[in-house]
């Protein structure tokens, strides 16, 4: 069994049209800014740079880069650090168009799977996420190419239905209600 993806690093970019809802400018925009981001990453112990870059409904760009740690599970991912800061900046769920993340490999890295269900719980499901490889290359998929059968706030109760005492016991998680 291989480990390797199925999916080809192709460009993401159209000048005509746009592509996954992006214009080609902003798919640049993107990708200059998580390469940048890139290269402030502090990885002093894997050396594996990782950067991100988020295209908020504003037209905003927000980066970050990983932050490692010497305790290993205390470092940060370059999504989480994008994601967080947006939301610290006011940003909420239905205000992020696109992700954008930069490697040093090729074929370029995806989100880990910790950075997968932090994205989905403020980033709609179908939400471009864009990976560059060394040279430049990306592999586009969507967050739920990503994370298939995810579980994610709109599984949960509604904080009306907790307080009105609603269980759900057949068809738990459907967005119907209970």
């Amino acid at each position: 069994m291989s480990s390797t993806s199925s999916f080809q690093p192709g460009h993401a970019r159209s000048e005509t049209s746009l592509f996954h809802g992006l214009s080609s400018a902003e798919v640049t925009k993107l990708e200059e800014a998580c390469v940048e981001a890139k290269s402030r990453a502090h990885c002093p112990y894997s050396h594996f740079r990782v950067g991100a870059s988020l295209l908020l409904t504003s037209g905003a760009v927000i980066q970050g880069a990983n932050v490692e740690n010497a305790a290993y599970p205390v470092g940060t991912c370059a999504e989480r650090v994008a994601i967080a800061t947006a939301v610290v900046q006011g940003a909420k769920k239905g205000d992020f168009r696109a992700l954008a993340v930069a490697t040093n490999i090729s074929p370029p890295a995806s989100p880990c799977g910790m950075c997968r269900q932090f994205i989905r719980e403020f980033c709609d499901l179908d939400m471009p996420v864009l990976m560059y490889d060394v040279a430049g290359k990306v592999v586009v998929m969507t967050l739920e190419q990503l994370l298939p059968m995810s579980f994610g706030p709109d599984k949960l109760l509604s904080a009306e239905q907790i307080r009105n005492g609603v269980v759900r016991e057949e068809g738990y998680g459907s967005k119907g209600g209970a």
